[in-house]
């Protein structure tokens, strides 16, 4: 039983967290799942970020990767709602669950799109928002086209616009929005899947974070579709719910802060007990989200 109640949580922590520990996992059993949105417009799950496919007759364009020991499923998968040929990959953000395919995908043509920050820590060792040590990328899994103000493309009759948010998961953020199908993609900015994640040795800030939901909660419409980076498909409304909790619990933390608690004190204060049951995935990300809030309240005091 406790081997089983491990494994759940181990699980658990890679998909919230994004880290190596998807290293032990075996993919040889992974399925990728396709589920249309709107006409043109598919999401991929598999193991790790979900992926958005916009397909049609001027070919595809694909927001993240996922993982490169799933790329010929992916591959498979877009074949089979599409011609199969990959023009545009964007990068929502460095993590490795979302960009570990992206050498595979470049391979089969595909342009690789993504913030200057985000090339450029791909590039170097680096630190998962786990902790754990990053490998550079090679060359070819570099984005070779990089932009900082908002961008659109024009793609099978839609246009996709690729909008920078700042210092928000990450310090290389973009959220992704599908004009005529209605879809907008956070990345991991934004998931309803677990407490947010501030990968603060990545660039990471709970005000970027903050202004990320606002941005969101700003563009998009009472029937948008909003896919995060990992866990269900939710509406504006959703967006708004999880920055009230943010921002409850920024300030619980200020408060212990204030009292003169330790870290450990203020992890032990559980400040995100009352909201538990509401999350999803809250047992594996509470006391992490509390630390990511503690250091960034302590250092900027």
């Amino acid at each position: 039983m406790k081997t089983i109640l491990f494994a759940a949580t181990a699980m658990m922590a890679a998909a919230l967290c994004g880290t190596s520990a998807y290293a032990q996992r075996d993919f040889s059993k992974v399925e990728i799942k396709t589920t249309q949105l709107a006409p043109g417009f598919y999401t991929l799950d598999g193991d790790g970020g979900t992926i958005g496919v916009l397909a049609g007759a001027d070919g595809v364009l694909m927001v993240d990767s996922q993982f490169a020991p799933l790329s010929e499923k992916i591959i498979a998968a877009i074949k089979n709602i599409s011609d199969g040929r990959i023009r545009i990959l964007i990068d929502t953000h460095l993590h490795g669950d979302h960009t570990g395919g992206n050498a595979n995908i470049a391979k089969q043509g595909a342009l690789i799109m993504a913030r200057p920050n985000l090339r450029a820590r791909l590039a170097k060792q680096g630190i998962q928002s786990g902790g754990m040590p990053m490998v550079p990328a090679t060359p070819e899994a570099l984005p070779v086209i990089t932009y900082d103000a908002p961008t659109s493309i024009y793609l099978n009759g839609e246009e996709v616009r690729l909008i920078p948010v700042p210092a928000a998961h990450t310090d290389g953020d973009t959220m992704v929005f599908f004009t005529k199908a209605n879809v907008l993609m956070t990345g991991d900015f934004y998931r309803s899947l677990g407490y947010p994640n501030i990968d603060r040795a990545n660039g990471g800030t709970a005000a970027g974070m903050l202004a990320g939901f606002d941005a969101v909660i700003k563009l998009a419409a009472a029937d948008t579709r909003i896919v995060p980076g990992h866990g269900a498909v939710v509406d504006k409304t959703a967006v708004a719910a999880q920055k009230e909790i943010m921002l409850a619990v920024r300030d619980r933390v200020a408060a212990l802060i204030q009292q003169g608690k330790s870290q450990d004190e203020a992890i032990a204060a559980k400040p995100t007990a009352d909201f538990d049951d509401k999350v999803p995935g809250a047992a594996a990300s509470a006391e992490r989200f509390v630390t990511q809030l503690y250091q960034e309240l302590k250092a900027g005091k």
